[in-house]
């Protein structure tokens, strides 16, 4: 059996962790005389006594290395107990949010997807819209080192490509992950400075410059406001929010190597430039289409498409204009983007620019192959040899990912929800996108309204997008409980 001794160790670390920043908007609560800091001060008083609780329970077993089914193990719970323990001050503030709908937006949070239950945002208490910032922001850098530290061991989701050019064998994994892991943390702290400090210059107050630059490199997409980006009416802001969520959607162990002064990997890897490619191809697109709809001056008409295409392609989930009533269209093109991502590494979701890159390069082999039984055909990536084991489990991951979304777009249409509502629910929610599509769930919409079955439908579906599937779905096999 797995023991689950230092998995409830690092939870309770995790858990102890959350309580300390569960400080910060308890001060922005008290620093505007809102009694909501009570609040956060009980619920981080609860996480911190449960947190040291489960470390002094579990301390004999902290210095056990993880094996495989722990380190499973491990990556799901604590995303499960983060959000947990996230949903206390949204259940106990004056929004009194239900367990459920707390849940729900704990969840969306965490896993930087974005929607959200909460009506009358723009009146809420800073205490909460801080807090749910630092969700998304602690979502956004957590994924990275997660991504670095344990899925390469695990050989799930395609975060193979770090296994098979980060690092040259399994072993070597955590140590250099542990070196990483600060780098990669300063970088981000740096950008979310960089970013506040330039929506502050544009016109914004500090506390909304602060929320929205953690939200933006997060790729988050949680904001202070029910109209989103579009309430600011800010061009400034909005193109310097551009190029903070392109910033969040590419590798960030790319950026360690800049601030070295090695710029090539970042310029001649091929899923950056074909990110860059999909954006500049979609926002083209997109600008054609609504040129004549949207009766904006050439300039603005512009600045919209790039900026809700861009922010529905990293799932960030941002929005500026009501895409909605742009046609019909540009709702499917965006909804096809929402499956698409950012590269392998970034705070993005999806499935992500180089698992399409290695099944068009398997295709095309297998292509090959069918014109010419005799020849040898080898799929490459990044001009190497692309192994079995990531083609292969990059196939089962897309072959997952295309049943998980018709299962959950199938459930909720079950709880009678109508196609669109369904449809666009499950692709936002396993791509961590945010807002659907739709008069219920789209740009202008909130998800308050939907059963309450359906929102953990949502979450669990939040959850297996965030995680890339195999770390959440493996669980569900009896064979990983067994001996």
């Amino acid at each position: 059996m797995v023991a689950f001794g230092p998995v409830l160790f690092i939870i309770g670390l995790l858990m102890s962790l959350l309580a300390i920043a569960m400080g910060l908007p308890a001060i922005a609560d008290l620093a505007t005389d809102n009694a909501d800091w009570q609040v956060f001060a009980g619920s981080a008083a609860v996480a911190l006594f449960v947190g040291v609780s489960l470390m002094l329970a579990t301390k004999t077993s902290s210095r056990s290395n993880l094996n495989l089914r722990q380190a499973f193990l491990l990556t799901t719970l604590s995303w499960v107990a983060v959000a947990a323990v996230g949903a206390l001050p949204f259940m106990f503030s004056e929004l009194k949010l239900s367990i459920t709908d707390a849940f729900f937006e704990s969840m969306s949070g965490i896993t930087t997807t974005g929607s959200t239950v909460i009506l009358g945002l723009d009146h809420a208490p800073p205490g909460i819209l801080l807090w749910r910032a630092l969700l998304q922001w602690l979502g956004g850098v957590g994924i990275i080192v997660m991504a670095m530290a344990m899925l390469p061991m695990l050989s799930v989701g395609g975060m193979q490509l770090f296994r098979t050019e980060a690092f040259d064998a399994p072993d070597k994994v955590l140590p250099r992950a542990a070196q990483l892991a600060g780098g990669i943390f300063a970088i981000y702290l740096i950008m979310t400075g960089l970013c506040a400090l330039g929506l502050w210059i544009s016109g914004f107050n500090g506390f909304d410059a602060i929320t929205h630059s953690m939200t933006t490199i997060a790729t988050g997409g949680y904001s202070t406001k029910d109209g989103s980006i579009g309430y600011f009416n800010n061009p400034a802001a909005d193109w310097i929010i551009i190029a903070g969520m392109i910033i969040g959607s590419l590798p960030f162990v790319y950026y360690l190597r800049v601030v070295r002064g090695d710029l090539s990997p970042i310029i001649n890897d091929s899923q950056v430039k074909w990110f860059l490619i999909i954006v500049l191809v979609s926002v083209f697109v997109i600008t054609l289409w609504i040129w004549d709809v949207s009766g904006l001056e050439g300039m603005d008409n512009f600045r919209h498409a790039t900026f809700n295409v861009i922010s529905i392609l990293t799932g960030t989930g941002y929005v500026t204009q009501d895409f909605g009533l742009w046609g019909g269209f540009p709702i499917t093109f965006l909804l096809c983007l929402m499956f698409v991502g950012g590269c392998a590494g970034s705070t993005t979701c999806g499935i992500k620019i180089f698992r399409f890159q290695i099944l068009a390069a398997t295709a095309q082999a297998q292509l090959s192959r069918l014109l010419v039984p005799h020849g040898v055909f080898i799929p490459y990536y990044n001009r190497k040899v692309i192994p079995e084991t990531v083609s292969n489990a990059v196939m089962g991951f897309f072959f997952l990912y295309i049943v998980c979304f018709a299962a959950l777009a199938a459930g909720l249409s079950a709880l009678g929800l109508d196609f669109i509502t369904a449809i666009s629910g499950a692709a936002t929610a396993i791509s961590n996108v945010g807002p659907g599509l739709g008069a219920t769930i789209g740009p202008t919409g909130n998800f308050s309204s939907l059963p309450d079955l359906a929102k953990w439908m949502l979450a669990f579906g939040m959850l297996l997008g965030r995680l890339e599937l195999f770390t959440v779905l493996v669980m569900f096999s009896p064979a990983f409980w067994s001996r």
